[in-house]
């Protein structure tokens, strides 16, 4: 990591918001960091840091803020950037995969011809929690033919242990929160 990254000062930057989306959860709020020119700046020079000499072809982007995250990170590696969006919102012809969440279920698309086989890609959102999410992006690039070059998470809830599905894959995460 770069040493003008100070990850406490970016730690600082996050709000926490109690009771959000239901009673009881604790969210963490990225949109102060965002806002915040040094503290977005050290954030993507931090996450493409980490992934600079590695060959990345594309950076994919979960809806929604990963679409955040991935054309920054995708401009510093010199990638494309290509978004994983919710169901019926891509024009062209799509791969689908519905994956279960804690309160029922979601889909995530991506279009047929967005990632070539053999391409490497690598696959940024800002939160890792149980990562489901991430699980269903990962399926999504295996049925187009992608290599997973690394997932890419601002946040991450250690608490909540989402890294432990994921054994096969480098998991990086900027910022770690234990409760």
């Amino acid at each position: 990591m770069p040493e003008s990254i100070n990850v406490s000062a970016l730690k600082a930057l996050v709000r926490t918001v109690p009771d959000f989306p239901k009673p009881g959860i604790l969210f963490y709020d990225i949109t102060t960091v965002l806002k915040d020119r040094t503290g977005f700046a050290q954030l993507i020079d931090a996450l493409a840091h980490h992934y600079v000499e590695r060959k990345i072809d594309l950076v994919l982007g979960i809806e929604a803020r990963g679409f955040i995250f991935g054309p920054a990170l995708a401009y510093r590696l010199n990638a494309g950037f290509v978004p994983v969006r919710k169901p019926r919102k891509l024009p062209a012809p799509v791969a689908k995969v519905t994956y279960d969440l804690e309160y029922g279920s979601d889909s995530l698309e991506i279009h047929l011809d967005a990632i070539q086989p053999g391409q490497r890609v690598l696959l940024v959102d800002d939160l890792l929690a149980t990562g489901g999410t991430m699980e269903a992006t990962i399926k999504l690039v295996k049925q187009l033919g992608g290599e997973i070059a690394g997932l890419a998470f601002a946040i991450e809830l250690d608490f909540l242990r989402g890294r432990e599905r994921f054994p096969e894959y480098e998991v990086f995460s900027l910022l770690h929160y234990d409760e």
